[in-house]
């Protein structure tokens, strides 16, 4: 690895990793001791550089993606869209993960699709790669942001909760009266991003993932956190 990477990606001479402990698929424990696949990559690519890293912690896609945009963090775990590539740089995907609609049992609505229609509420997480993906998608439903889609969904008795699948099923599981639509509204795509840096920095990096990906270490990863509901992305062509 040439020095002038690893000085582009971690300046400071510490990598600083934005960890997103509100998505329980990629990330678990506390600020103080957090792990996960998110957190596995982020020391792989340290020992990797030669570096020490840092966990700056957080609750929700939104705060991660503001770190690394005003360089409070050097590397993140989001997913790919469109709203963010302005300002950050993506690898391929490490994960796939699906995102899912909570409605109340007794709703006519079965599939995603049905979902958007004129005076439909739906509760979503702000800032998150599903808000993202359905401000964009949605033509007629109206979108509700708040801490927790699926907790707005039920405290605010909406049409329709969105989420990724692990958590939405838990969630039906301990409420009444509530259903998952089981087909998925979309495929969250989870990679690695930085702050915009040298093209040759962000070749390593996504050389790094799809190497990740290939030896079974993310795999692995995910198996050690119980977190099989995200499926290791396939690798890039």
């Amino acid at each position: 690895m040439a020095t002038d990477v690893r000085s582009d990606l971690a300046p400071t001479g510490v990598l600083r990793a934005s960890i997103n402990l509100g998505n329980p698929v990629l990330a678990q424990g506390t600020p103080e001791q957090p792990g996960g696949v998110t957190v596995d990559i982020a020391r792989e690519l340290a020992l990797r550089l030669e570096v020490p890293v840092e966990f700056v912690c957080f609750q929700a896609a939104k705060q991660s993606f503001e770190a690394l945009a005003d360089g409070r963090a050097d590397l993140g775990f989001l997913a790919i869209e469109p709203a963010r590539a302005d300002q950050l740089a993506f690898t391929p995907p490490y994960v796939i993960i699906e995102g899912v609609y909570v409605v109340p049992e007794s709703s006519p609505v079965s599939t995603p699709a049905e979902v958007d229609r004129v005076g439909t509420r739906v509760g979503v997480k702000e800032g998150s790669a599903y808000d993202l993906f359905l401000t964009r998608t949605l033509q007629h439903a109206t979108i509700v942001r708040g801490a927790e889609g699926v907790d707005l969904f039920h405290a605010e008795s909406l049409d329709a909760g969105a989420g990724i699948r692990k958590p939405v099923e838990e969630f039906v599981a301990r409420t009444p009266g509530t259903r998952v639509i089981q087909d998925r509204f979309m495929e969250i795509r989870q990679a690695v991003c930085t702050p915009k840096r040298h093209a040759d920095t962000t070749i390593w990096l996504s050389d790094q993932i799809e190497q990740l990906k290939a030896s079974g270490f993310v795999a692995d990863s995910l198996k050690r956190s119980g977190r099989l509901d995200a499926a290791v992305a396939p690798l890039s062509d």
